[in-house]
C-alpha cells in the first residue's frame, strides 16, 4: 500500500501490517524493503505522509521498483495498492524535478504494465482521473467509478467505460459509497454497485461543526489586535570564503620550496610500483569506498600520493582504474603481473568501465576455482545496493559472450569464456 496521506495506518491495528515511515529511511533501503517484501510476503504500508512531494515520488519509485526487481523465486501474487495515484504517474510536471517524476512514472508504468507476470496486481485510487497518465490509467482491467463533478473528469470515465457522453451525467447523481463498476471480475457492461461498511477509518477526521461561543467586541478587538512583538533581526554572518583545495595548496608548497632551494641535478625517479598498490588498497579499504564514484576515489588516491611526497599525477586515471578493479577483485600484486591475469585484464578492456569490476571479479574466482560471488559482492562491485540491478550484469556479460552462466542444484556456476576458467 503506498499511503502518501497516511490515511491507511490503521490497517496496522486491526490487519498486523507493517507501517513504513519514509522520513527514517534512504531509497536504498526502501528498494532493498521492496525486495524484501516479496521474498517474505508481507503486508506493508509505505507511509508518506511526513515528507515533501519530492521525496514521496523517489520513495514510492525506489519501494516499487524494488518489488519489481525482486528475483524471480519470490514473483509471488501480490496486491499493490497506490492511493493518490496521480501524484506518482500525472500527465504533466508539477513542482517536483523531472528526474523524480520520472522514476515515478516510470515504477508506476512498470507495475501496470508488466507487473502482472511478475505476480504484482496494481489497484490505483485517484480523485482526479484527468490527471492520472494515460498509459497507467489504460492498463487497468476492472473499474470502479464514483461521484465526480468536473466535465473532464467525467468524460474520461465515460471513456474507460465505454459509456456514451451523455451517460456521463450520472456520475454527478452518486450516493456516498456508490460506484459505477466494469471489468472481468465485475461485471461485462457498467453496472451501479454500492460499497458496505468498513472496519478501520483514517486518523484524519473532518471538521466538525460546534457552537460558536459568543465574545463581546472589545475583547475580540483584544484578541485579534494584540500588540506582537518585534524581534531585532540578528545580525547576518559574513559568508565565509571557500576553503582552497587542499591539492593546490600542497603544489603551491611544493613550488614555493623548490624556489626557495637550489634546484639539485634532474634525476628521474619513479615510483615505487608496491607503494602504489599500497596507496590504491588504502583508498579501497575506505569506508563506503564500493559506491563512491570514480573520480572522488581519484582524488582521494591524488591526496595519498602526494603526502607520500608524489606527483599527484604519478598514475594516471586509466591505470588507477584498472588496478582499483584488480584489487577490489581480490588479486594481490605478484600474481596480477601474471600472463593469466593480463588476459583477463585484455578481455576486460572490451567491456565498458561500470561491468569491468564485476567481471575481474569472476575472472579472479574463476582463476581460483572458488565459489561463485553472491549478489551482494557483485553489487558492491559495480557500485550499486540494487541486487537486482546487479544480477542484470551477469546477462549483460553472457550476452557479449564473455561468460556463460550455470545454473545448478549447487548453485550459480561461471565459467570464463576462452580462458578455461571456472567457478565451483
Amino acid at each position: 500500500m503506498i499511503d502518501p496521506e497516511g490515511d491507511f495506518v490503521t490497517l496496522a491495528d486491526h490487519y498486523g501490517h507493517l507501517v513504513i515511515d519514509v522520513e527514517d529511511q534512504s531509497e536504498a533501503s526502501l528498494r532493498a524493503a521492496g525486495e524484501r517484501v516479496r521474498a517474505h510476503r508481507a503486508s506493508v504500508v509505505l507511509n508518506l505522509e511526513q515528507v515533501e512531494a519530492e521525496m514521496q515520488l523517489r520513495a514510492a519509485g525506489a519501494f516499487l521498483n524494488g518489488m519489481f526487481e525482486a528475483p524471480r523465486a519470490h514473483w509471488y501474487p501480490a496486491l499493490v495498492v497506490v492511493d493518490e495515484a496521480q501524484l506518482f504517474a500525472p500527465v504533466a510536471s508539477g513542482d517536483t524535478s523531472d528526474e523524480a517524476r520520472r522514476l515515478s512514472l516510470g515504477a508506476m508504468t512498470n507495475l501496470m504494465c508488466r507487473g502482472r507476470k511478475r505476480g504484482l496486481a496494481g489497484v490505483i485510487a485517484t480523485q482526479r482521473l484527468a490527471k492520472l497518465a494515460k498509459n497507467v490509467a489504460a492498463e487497468a482491467s476492472n473499474f470502479l467509478m464514483g461521484r465526480t463533478f468536473l466535465d473532464i473528469d467525467m468524460a474520461r470515465a465515460a471513456d474507460l467505460l465505454g459509456m456514451e457522453r451523455r451517460a456521463a451525467e450520472s456520475f454527478r447523481d452518486l450516493a456516498r459509497g456508490q460506484f459505477m463498476a466494469l471489468g472481468p471480475a465485475l461485471s461485462r457492461r457498467p453496472k451501479l454497485v454500492a460499497i458496505g461498511p468498513v472496519t478501520t477509518a483514517s486518523h484524519a477526521t473532518g471538521p466538525v461543526l460546534v457552537p460558536l461561543e459568543p465574545v463581546s467586541a472589545e475583547d475580540l478587538r483584544d484578541i485579534i489586535l494584540e500588540p506582537v512583538h518585534e524581534f531585532t533581526p540578528r545580525a547576518r554572518r559574513e559568508s565565509r570564503p571557500p576553503p582552497p583545495d587542499l591539492l593546490a595548496q600542497l603544489d603551491a608548497y611544493g613550488a614555493e620550496r623548490e624556489s626557495e632551494e637550489p634546484a639539485p641535478a634532474a634525476v628521474s625517479i619513479e615510483a615505487d610500483p608496491d607503494q602504489l598498490w599500497s596507496l590504491v588498497a588504502e583508498v579501497v579499504a575506505g569506508e563506503g569506498s564500493d559506491y563512491k564514484p570514480l573520480a572522488t576515489l581519484y582524488q582521494d588516491f591524488q591526496l595519498r600520493a602526494r603526502i607520500q611526497g608524489l606527483s599527484r599525477n604519478v598514475l594516471e586515471l586509466g591505470s588507477f582504474s584498472r588496478m582499483l578493479a584488480t584489487i577490489r577483485a581480490g588479486m594481490d600484486r605478484e600474481r596480477s603481473e601474471g600472463e593469466e591475469w593480463k588476459q583477463a585484464q585484455t578481455v576486460a578492456a572490451t567491456l565498458p568501465e561500470d561491468v569491468q569490476g564485476v567481471f575481474l571479479l569472476l575472472a579472479r574466482t574463476a582463476l581460483d576455482a572458488e565459489t561463485c560471488p553472491d549478489d551482494d559482492a557483485l553489487a558492491r562491485a559495480y557500485g550499486t545496493h540494487s541486487l537486482g540491478r546487479a544480477r542484470r550484469q551477469l546477462n549483460y556479460l553472457e550476452e557479449r559472450e564473455v561468460i556463460v552462466l550455470q545454473d545448478t542444484p549447487l548453485g550459480r556456476r561461471v565459467a570464463i569464456v576462452g580462458l578455461g576458467w571456472q567457478t565451483t
